[in-house]
Order: structure tokens, then C-alpha cells, then sequence
């Protein structure tokens, strides 16, 4: 056991209120639904019936029970690690081979890498074949399953790599000025995985066809041009392969932006009901949401750059958590650690924005299509494909949703449509 000081009593302090706060939210989303989730809301009336808000009931909580019960867990097991001295014993043992500092960088952060991606496969096979099965969404295969994980390391392995391995030779050789370097690096490895993704990622796990019905085509590349949004093309995805979620995306930068539609989406929803889904994503790229959230999320990783380039030179860190040296490697972890406590309480901020993202591309589409009716319909049959919650609890949606909840959206598009 690591010797308590202030600083690690202070830690302990926000990481389990950290963990608190999450359970008792999923607490009081639970509740919530379980005291208003008798009755149909009048505005999901003919989309939804008894025996579907049941199930709804019966999806939502499930899942709630699975994400609290490996939170807790995962918690639980990070802080045994944490204050076991299992991690100083570790990096020990590393630096016993006498590996560069880069290398027992790279085999400490593989090796945290591994532990964490079998901890959580259970945990994901016991979503995707029981709950997801149960409810009728699963359509994927065991072999399809595995396949998706084991190309899903290949990717995260060979991008985190060379991630990692960049900060930290800059943080070795860049100087004091290392963490500009290594911001900069960053923000490069973003802007070219939305260059890279729709292309040569995304087609690894999913197949993109470009739309058979050309009639929806057409429907689509009017509301494109309205919009005067140029993409690569309009494509059917695969997703039956794997699930019976519906969902639409708009994906990629500069010549590489497309639009994505899953081919469920294509069989549940009317011609008039899609486009209205495109105006919305057309609304985000009208909107700059895209670009805002790159800068949202490059001002927010060059604060956490600098203040990383402090907090490594910091003594009591690495004493606090039972290192007796400050490797760069060891650093950037125990920076990782303090940044998971702190950024619980920060959610809110990011879930915030992009709650009015969301608003603003609802109102792009009203204000492009003349009309609320086909977006309202898209949404309410959106909700019962995905058994969406219907009745989320008010500060569990505003600390964690990235979406208005359901009954909100489709409340301000019929206000839109009186007025």
C-alpha cells in the first residue's frame, strides 16, 4: 500500500465523489422512469404503444445496470491498482530491462492497454449477446464480433503508438516548450483522422454503398444543394450486418466528407423522413459545429498540454501515488489519472454544447425544409426503433446528454410550426 498524504486524500476525495455523483444520477434516471413510465406521452401516440414503453422501460434499465455495475467495478479495481503499489512495482520490473525511456513508456501504457481491453470484453459480449439480443437489436455474429474487436486493437494500437511515441520524444527532446509541440502533434493526429476515417477506416469494419433507390437520391442532393454542402457522395451502410439501430451521419473533411446512412434507417423510414434527418446533418455543417468543436476541443487539450508540462516537474506527484522518480512516461499517466477525477465534473460543459449544436441543426431544417412535420415524425419513429428513453430524468440528461431529449426536440419543432 502507497503511504496517504493530503494530495492523495484530496484525490480519493473527488475520484469517489466522481464515482458517487454517476451512481446516483443513473439512480435517479432509473427512478425517473420508473415513476412516469406508465403512460404514453401524447406526442409518441401512434409510434409508440403499451407493450413498446414497456419495453423501453425493461431496455433502459437494463442498460443502466450494466454501465453502473462496470463503472463501480472498473472503479473499484483502478483504485486497488492505484493504492496497491502495483504500479511503481511494475514500472520497476520494466526498467529492469533497461528499455530507453521511450521504450518502457510504450510497454507500460500497452501493457495498462491490455488489461483494460480484457476487462471490458466481457462486459461488451454481455451487451451485444444478451441485452441487445434480448431486446431484438443484435444481429451480429460471434465471429462477426470478435472480428470487429480484433481490427478495432489493430487500428487503436497502431494510432495510439504513434501517438504516444511522438509526446514522448517531444517531451524528452522538445524543450520547454515540449507541451506546444506535442499539443500541436495532437491536433494534427484530429484533423487527419477526419481526413482518413471515411475512407480508409471506416470501410475496414463496414461496407458503403452508394444509394440504389435514385429517386432518394435526388431528394437527397436537392437538400444538399439548398445547403451548398459539396460531399463525396451520399452512401448505404451495412449496419443490418451487426445491428437493428437506425441512424444517419454526416462524416469526413474537405473532399472526404460524405454522408452515411445505416440501410436500417433506409428500410424503417419514409423518403420525406430522411431528408428531413440529412437537413439536420446538413445544419451541423452550415452551422460550423464541426469546426467549433475542433476548437472547443483544441483549446481544452492545449490548457491540459500545459498544465501536464507543469505538473511533470512536480515531486509531490510522483510521491503522492508511490514513485520515487519522475520518468516522463509515469508523468503523463498520473496526469491521465488526475485529469479522469476532475473531468467527471466537466462533462456537463461538453454534453452542453452540444445539446445546442443539436438545436441549432433542428432549426436549420425547419428553416430549409419550410416545415417541422417530417423531422418530427423521423425523430418519433427514431425513438421507438432504438427504444429510446423516453422520459430521461432533467440533471441526468443535462450532465450527460449529447442530444435535447426526445420529447424536448420534437416540442420545439411542432412550437416552430405555430409560429
Amino acid at each position: 500500500m502507497i503511504p496517504i498524504s493530503p494530495l492523495l486524500i484530496v484525490y480519493l476525495v473527488v475520484f469517489l465523489a466522481g464515482v458517487g455523483t454517476e451512481f446516483l444520477l443513473t439512480k435517479m434516471n432509473v427512478g425517473h422512469l420508473r415513476d412516469h413510465g406508465h403512460r404514453v406521452p401524447d406526442l409518441f401516440k401512434g409510434y409508440i404503444d403499451g407493450d413498446k414503453l414497456t419495453k423501453i422501460i425493461d431496455y433502459t434499465i437494463e442498460n443502466q445496470r450494466l454501465e453502473i455495475f462496470t463503472s463501480c467495478l472498473s472503479s473499484a479495481l483502478f483504485l486497488l491498482v492505484i493504492l496497491s503499489g502495483l504500479l511503481p512495482w511494475f514500472v520497476t520490473l520494466v526498467e529492469g530491462f533497461d528499455f530507453s525511456v521511450l521504450g518502457s513508456g510504450m510497454v507500460f501504457f500497452a501493457t495498462l492497454a491490455v488489461a483494460q481491453s480484457l476487462f471490458s470484453l466481457p462486459f461488451n459480449y454481455y451487451k451485444t449477446f444478451v441485452i441487445e439480443q434480448r431486446y431484438g437489436f443484435n444481429t451480429s455474429t460471434f465471429r462477426t464480433w470478435l472480428t470487429d474487436i480484433s481490427k478495432a486493437v489493430a487500428v487503436g494500437t497502431i494510432i495510439g503508438a504513434i501517438l504516444l511515441a511522438s509526446i514522448l520524444l517531444l517531451i524528452e527532446y522538445g524543450g520547454g516548450i515540449w507541451w506546444l509541440w506535442a499539443w500541436l502533434v495532437f491536433f494534427g493526429f484530429q484533423l487527419l483522422l477526419l481526413v482518413l476515417y471515411p475512407t480508409l477506416i471506416a470501410p475496414w469494419f463496414n461496407k458503403f454503398l452508394p444509394l440504389e433507390d435514385k429517386i432518394l437520391e435526388e431528394k437527397v442532393k436537392e437538400i444538399l444543394r439548398q445547403g451548398g454542402l459539396a460531399v463525396e457522395g451520399v452512401f448505404k451502410m451495412d449496419a443490418g450486418k451487426r445491428s437493428q439501430h437506425t441512424n444517419a451521419y454526416f462524416t469526413g473533411l474537405g473532399r472526404t466528407k460524405r454522408i452515411v446512412l445505416f440501410d436500417t434507417l433506409l428500410i424503417s423510414h419514409s423518403h420525406e423522413e430522411i431528408v428531413a434527418i440529412l437537413a439536420h446533418e446538413v445544419g451541423h455543417w452550415k452551422k460550423r459545429h464541426l469546426l467549433k468543436n475542433l476548437l472547443f476541443v483544441s483549446l481544452v487539450s492545449l490548457l491540459l498540454f500545459y498544465t501536464a508540462s507543469r505538473l511533470l516537474k512536480w515531486p509531490t506527484m510522483y510521491q503522492t501515488f508511490g514513485f520515487d522518480h519522475g520518468a516522463s512516461y509515469v508523468g503523463l499517466f498520473l496526469v491521465g489519472v488526475l485529469w479522469e477525477a476532475v473531468g467527471q465534473f466537466l462533462k456537463p460543459i461538453g454534453s452542453g454544447l452540444s445539446r445546442r449544436f443539436e438545436r441549432e441543426a433542428d432549426a436549420y431544417a425547419a428553416e430549409v425544409l419550410q416545415h417541422t412535420a417530417d423531422l418530427a415524425r423521423a425523430l418519433k419513429r427514431l425513438a421507438s426503433d432504438n427504444l429510446s428513453n423516453l422520459y430521461p430524468h432533467p440533471l441526468y440528461a443535462w450532465f450527460y446528454y449529447s442530444h435535447p431529449p426526445l420529447s424536448e426536440r420534437i416540442q420545439r419543432l411542432e412550437a416552430w410550426a405555430r409560429h
